[in-house]
């Protein structure tokens, strides 16, 4: 029995520290999910258990009859630790499995939640009264400390528990990781087996068989929680793996406490021999035989570290080169965000190039507002994107936990000097392959080019003199009224097919660049003359045309010709889709320094199926149509230095609506700032 108690004292101290650790690195990880919560809890209900255990033991060998104060204390610590244990084991598996996407979300959790903890509150009210006045309460056999009742739930709650990790096991994705789930399983049926045992089979007969399992079922939370430290350690199980400053720090800290009290132990035993001082001395001293194989040890752990540092950082360079040479600068930066997330199990990473609008200049200056307590600051999540001496921009990560730790640091500040190569070789591929698009838009605009001249030259002049005749016919006052409506026909047929050859001669002929930059015109001179002449056609169709223009001229660059071209075909698309008694709205504006044009239609909108394609060449929906409206639109708004969006539907899930923004000439930009108004 001696041996047992000796157990039981190394066993309780154990399992006091195990549980007190992994609080310590819980709250200093800090990661928001509900499983860290619980597992918390968890944690406090067996540092409840075995701190009031350890108490009654070690007050058992130091009085011969424990104080009624100290009698109470552990009573209220071994009461609130075993209450609460069983619920919270069952809560701790309901949220781990919806945190890997085991199970779903169960229909009713409070409901389950409030039912699963309500034992816990009945053993809590009725547990301390009864243990206060003596019934079933030992100090070394805790067999039957709550009775039969809290035998049977324990024992269920931790069948319950097999279940679910043998599912975890099968889900998991590392055989260290499955493996461990499994030996849970095995742990919860060996620990629901020995429960029922205890509190339904053992009696007096066997009071030493019942006093040993009863000791291994006590120790039995202390092997999970000591084989977790290796599993986050070196497999970064429940993602806390990445905090290696965190797990280092306060693994160190309770060795050192799990050594004094082992020295404190020791000088008592040997008090007979050696004063308690002297065995103290001894036992401290002897640590120094064991700094040189301790400091051979950790040079090992931190080249292996190192070198699985660097193989991770090249692969990941690698793979970030490798997107970069796809040459899409903003699916780089995503990527980026991505794999640094995955790679460093941070909770967010963002990159911020110099010269965006949001861009990391710009949020360096600003405070964060209302920062919560696990934000840090800026200087100490930030790492500068250095090309030499510029600042190409910031990546900034945003840990789980209080803080980054010092290996994770030094990798993104090295992933930064590596990051300048990536987004120079993603912006030089964006441009060969963007000037590669405009040389073969170029060359098929020349082929549209030469066969619209080519039609233009067969069937334009033709089709003058066809139109010409018919003007003729027309005149004549004797041609029958039924011939004249016909010939009316066909002028209109051979009016709209000029109008269709024009728009073809129109597409296939690109502003020059120079002459782009030097235009400008009075957009809302333009936006009236515009109007003016479609309104005729709007009010045949019973349209209603609304327009809105500012009270003085809006210069914008762009030429007259081509922003005429761009409303033009904005609104005869508008005055198409629009129903009979609908309304079309053309308004133009100045804001924010910048001119913005927007053409709004109530028709049914364009469909999902076709919005990818509304902008593309000769994409139409309609019979007669030749699919370059739009076309035309986006031509001229880029080669205008504007900008085209559109949506649909725009309101009460109807009509479409497109905006042109375009850039204002200087003396309006001028004007428009804040700063010259009213001078």
């Amino acid at each position: 029995m001696r041996l047992l108690l000796y157990i039981r004292l190394i066993g309780f101290t154990a399992g006091t520290l195990l549980p007190l650790f992994w609080m310590v690195v819980i709250l200093g990880h800090r990661r928001q999910r509900n499983f860290e919560r619980v597992l918390f809890f968890l944690c406090l209900a067996l540092l409840a258990f075995y701190g009031g255990s350890l108490l009654a033991l070690n007050a058992q060998i130091h009085y011969a009859e424990p104080p009624a104060a100290l009698r109470a204390f552990a009573v209220t610590l071994l009461s609130a630790g075993l209450c609460f244990l069983p619920s919270l084991l069952l809560h701790l598996h309901l949220e781990y499995a919806e945190t890997r996407g085991v199970s779903g979300r169960v229909p009713g959790k409070r409901l389950w939640l409030a039912l699963a903890y309500l034992p816990a509150v009945y053993f809590a009210a009725q547990a301390y009264p009864r243990q206060a006045t003596g019934y079933g309460f030992g100090f070394v056999d805790r067999g039957n400390v709550l009775g039969w009742v809290y035998s049977l739930w324990l024992g269920a709650a931790l069948l319950y528990c097999v279940r679910p990790e043998m599912r975890l096991a099968e889900a998991a994705g590392i055989a260290p990781v499955r493996g461990f789930h499994r030996f849970l399983a095995g742990l919860f049926g060996v620990g629901a087996a020995l429960v029922v045992y205890l509190h339904v089979f053992s009696g007096p007969a066997n009071a030493g068989l019942g006093s040993a399992l009863n000791t291994a079922l006590l120790l039995l939370p202390i092997l999970p929680l000591a084989v977790l430290i290796y599993l986050v350690q070196r497999y970064n199980f429940l993602e806390i793996g990445r905090q290696k400053n965190l797990l280092f720090a306060v693994s160190a800290t309770f060795l050192a406490l799990l050594y004094l009290s082992l020295v404190r132990r020791v000088s008592g035993w040997l008090e007979p021999i050696l004063p308690p001082e002297a065995t103290a001395g001894v036992l401290l001293f002897v640590l120094v035989i064991f700094v040189e194989p301790l400091q051979r040890a950790l040079g090992g752990l931190l080249r292996d570290t190192l070198h699985r540092e660097v193989d991770r950082l090249q692969r990941l360079t690698a793979e970030i080169q490798q997107e970069a040479r796809q040459g899409d600068l903003a699916a780089l930066l995503s990527f980026i965000e991505q794999r640094v997330k995955e790679a460093f199990a941070v909770e967010s990473v963002r990159v911020q190039l110099a010269g965006n609008s949001d861009g990391a200049a710009g949020a360096a200056e600003k405070a964060p507002e209302a920062p919560e307590p696990a934000v840090l600051p800026f200087a100490q999540r930030e790492f500068a994107i250095r090309q030499g001496e510029e600042v190409l921009g910031y990546l900034h990560a945003q840990p789980h936990g209080a803080s980054l730790s010092g290996e994770t640091r030094a990798a993104l500040e090295f992933l930064c000097e590596q990051l300048p190569g990536a987004l120079d070789l993603c912006r030089l591929i964006e441009e060969k392959l963007r000037l590669e698009r405009e040389l073969a838009e170029r060359e098929r605009l020349a082929l549209v080019g030469q066969m619209a001249a080519s039609i233009s030259h067969n069937l334009k002049n033709p089709l003058g003199s066809i139109k010409t005749i018919l003007q003729v016919q027309m005149e004549s006052p004797e041609l029958p009224e039924k011939l004249r409506g016909e010939t009316r026909l066909v002028l209109e047929e051979v009016g709209r097919l000029s109008a269709k050859l024009s728009q073809l001669l129109e597409f296939s002929r690109p502003a020059v660049r120079g002459q782009r930059l030097a235009a400008r015109c009075d957009a809302r001179s333009v936006g009236e003359e515009v109007a003016s002449v479609l309104r005729h056609e709007a009010e045949g169709r019973g349209i209603a045309l609304e327009t809105s223009f500012p009270a003085g001229a809006l210069e914008v660059t762009a030429s007259r010709d081509a922003l005429s071209d761009v409303l033009a075909n904005l609104l005869v698309n508008a005055l198409e889709a629009a129903p009979k008694g609908g309304r079309v709205a053309l308004r133009l504006a100045a804001e924010n320094g910048q001119a913005v044009l927007s053409v709004e239609d109530d028709g049914p909108g364009i469909p999902a199926a076709l919005r990818s394609r509304v902008l593309q060449p000769f994409f139409t929906t309609k019979a007669r149509g030749t699919g370059l409206g739009l076309a035309i639109v986006a031509r001229r708004v880029g080669e205008s230095g504007g900008r085209l969006e559109w949506e649909s539907p725009a309101a009460n899930g109807r009509g479409t609506r497109f905006r042109v923004t375009l850039p204002l000439a200087e003396e309006e930009t001028a004007k428009s700032t804040p700063g010259n108004r009213g001078n």
